[in-house]
């Protein structure tokens, strides 16, 4: 049994499994799938209610904080069982690109040369990981909420504005692969 989850999974299980989850919450509640609103509940349950932005009943959403600690939760769980003995698998040719900027080691699913503590004293370290996330973060509350929120979510129930931000989302992530993190990556 533990061997069907060792192997990732086809899209053509995954991706109908994570589609159900719309309905279901729509079912089950009327609830909304993403992930992002998550730290605005999360600070409203810790934050004194004098600040405006927080004055709302989050308790309401407190099946999200639960969501979100399964996730965690899961992850611990998933990461003990599901140890890779050896490397992850790279395809050859981005091998090759990726050798001509350092990263050879493929043994973690974030390439370790490039995130950890030292190449955060880095000006490549910063950038990827303090501006990135900077970068990450306001672009969710710009655009309303994230990539799982838009694109599960918002696509599924017809939001135009979750289309919107869905193909701003694709775009960025093209531009940024292509064109800025070889950019980076060369510093």
């Amino acid at each position: 049994m533990l061997e069907i989850i060792k192997e990732p999974w086809p899209w053509y299980i995954a991706g109908p499994l994570i589609g159900l989850t719309v309905p279901m919450l729509l079912i089950l509640g009327n609830k909304s799938f993403g992930i992002s609103s998550s730290l605005r509940h999360i600070c409203a349950a810790c934050i004194p209610a004098n600040v405006n932005f927080f004055k709302y009943d989050w308790k309401n959403e407190s099946w999200n904080l639960l969501f979100v600690l399964g996730i965690l939760f899961g992850a611990m769980i998933a990461s003990y069982f599901l140890i890779n003995p050896g490397d992850i698998l790279v395809n050859t040719k981005l091998k090759e690109e990726l050798a001509t900027y350092g990263i050879t080691d493929y043994s973690n699913l974030v390439p370790t040369q490039l995130m950890n503590f030292e190449s955060l004293l880095t000006l490549k370290g910063f950038i990827l990981i303090v501006v990135g996330g900077f970068l990450v973060g306001f672009g969710t509350r710009y655009a309303g909420g994230c990539t799982s929120g838009h694109s599960i979510m918002g696509i599924s129930n017809l939001q135009w504005p979750s289309l919107v931000a869905t193909i701003c989302f694709m775009a960025g992530g093209f531009l940024m692969a292509n064109i800025i993190l070889p950019i980076i990556l060369s510093i």
